[in-house]
């Protein structure tokens, strides 16, 4: 006889409710959020162009407003995120991480 024990152990966390999805982005404000680990300097500016082109009056708020979202600083930076995103209008966010 053999004792069968599911390795993913109880949840003890609930679950929560996703946000609404954008019907567009035509017009809306994305936030940038990048942990300064890969390229975000880089791929940002080609995302910008892409979606500028695809969705007129699009606008961006980079990721240097929000500040390093990974390191020493990261919990400030995250605990202080939703105020952030409220006070520059961002309808969506862009959350970059390199690994």
């Amino acid at each position: 006889m053999y004792k069968v024990v599911w390795p993913g152990g109880k949840k003890v966390v609930g679950t929560a409710s996703f946000a609404r999805r954008l019907d567009t982005l035509e017009g809306k404000t994305i936030g940038e959020l990048w942990d300064y680990v890969f390229r975000g300097d880089e791929v940002f500016p080609a995302l910008e162009k892409a979606l500028s082109k695809r969705y007129p009056g699009i606008k961006f708020v980079g990721y240097k407003t929000f500040g390093n979202i990974h390191g020493g600083n990261e919990a400030k930076v995250i605990a202080d995120l939703p105020d952030h995103l409220r006070k520059n209008g961002c309808d969506a966010v862009i959350s970059s991480m390199g690994c």
